[in-house]
């Protein structure tokens, strides 16, 4: 993160406050037509090259922390790593703070990995369709 995302981030928090009782991480997948190191194959673009960019946002939407992966690999290894991307502003997510995630993370790791950095979750659940009530990530 460099210096002047950092200080925008802080003078928000400190004006308007962040609001980190629940966050929501979620992905993309974008074309790399040119390659690079963090290219890889993409599962949605008959193989091309593509990236993945993971993002934690606070419930307002405000970005707070990304990583880019190669476009093949799931997105739940990369559930921490981008959880961690937001400790440069912020420091450690407070315990409790809510993540809010898709059925992509519908997995025993993921909640362990969150029960480990002592956060809370909802998770979209494999095999259910979306409620019609759904406010949050959904």
């Amino acid at each position: 993160m460099d210096a002047l995302e950092r200080i925008v981030k802080e003078i928000y928090d400190r004006i308007i406050g962040l609001e980190l009782s629940d966050v929501a991480v979620d992905c993309c997948i974008t074309k790399a037509p040119c390659g690079g190191e963090k290219a890889g194959r993409s599962p949605v673009d008959r193989g091309k090259r593509g990236l993945k960019r993971l993002m934690a946002l606070d419930a307002e939407g405000i970005p707070l922390g990304s990583v880019s992966a190669p476009a093949n690999p799931h997105d739940s290894p990369l559930l921490v790593p981008t959880l961690e991307a937001t400790s440069g502003t912020l420091g450690a997510l407070p315990e409790g703070t809510s993540v809010h995630l898709d059925r992509g993370y519908d997995s025993r790791l993921s909640r362990e990995r969150l029960r480990e950095l002592k956060l809370g979750w909802e998770i979209s659940s494999k095999g259910k369709p979306t409620p019609y009530w759904a406010t949050y990530r959904w």
